[in-house]
């Protein structure tokens, strides 16, 4: 059973979450608070947080765990919906993002599809390319001796546009496809993590050699 990490301060989502979850078979581990959930902590394999809680705030439990744990999926569930919120979660490595109010369908999706990336990240390849070497399974970039660390997203739009190396991806099928957002998202959010992207793997990240935009239409990858 895969084992659900829930930092949620509200009684009522806090109930309907955690049984939700038990009932599709997770084993939840809930805690109101990010201090109670750093002390009693055991194992696990994705985490949910909410963003606004009691002291210290689920947008700093994220950039912890993060820290010490890159690779395990992480949802925020929040209420603050604005562009520039998902934007700030996403550069601090949240893995999806779920606004209040929500449906429990919808929120048990994201975290299948989370999980299911997981499994598949551990069995992909390493991918060496002219100057660098890309580690999608460690979400790790090396350039000589020189370690850079993909956030999870990062790594799921690289991972996604390798699979599909030559074709012209939409900003909107990133969206849809990784992000797991309709397509009336606002595409910027792409834009601003294929920038990221580019300045942590290409030479040139103002002349990129891997990651091409395709004008009018998204961008594509080559090796």
């Amino acid at each position: 059973m895969k084992q659900i990490l829930f930092v949620e301060d509200d009684d009522t989502i806090a109930f309907g979450v955690k049984n939700a979850l038990q009932m599709n078979d997770f084993l939840v581990q809930h805690y109101p608070s990010a201090e109670k959930a750093l002390v009693g902590i055991t194992d696990w394999d994705l985490a949910i947080f909410d963003w606004m809680l009691p002291g210290m705030s689920g947008l700093e439990l994220l950039q912890k765990f993060k820290q010490k744990y890159p690779s395990r999926p992480i949802i925020m569930l929040t209420a603050k919906n604005s562009p520039q919120d998902l934007v700030q979660g996403l550069d601090n490595g949240a893995d999806d993002y779920v606004s209040k109010p929500f449906q429990l369908t919808e929120l048990l999706a994201r975290v299948r599809a989370r999980l299911r990336e997981g499994e598949q990240s551990e069995n992909s390849s390493i991918i060496v390319l002219e100057e660098i070497e890309v580690d999608l399974n460690r979400q790790i970039i090396r350039r000589g001796f020189k370690e850079t660390h993909l956030t999870t997203h990062e790594n799921a739009v690289l991972q996604y546009l390798i699979a599909r190396e030559g074709q012209e991806i939409s900003r909107q099928e990133l969206l849809e496809k990784v992000w797991g957002y309709a397509p009336t998202m606002q595409t910027r959010t792409v834009d601003n993590q294929i920038l990221k992207l580019r300045k942590k793997m290409e030479l040139n990240p103002a002349r990129p050699k891997h990651i091409i935009t395709v004008h009018g239409v998204g961008y594509r990858f080559v090796r």
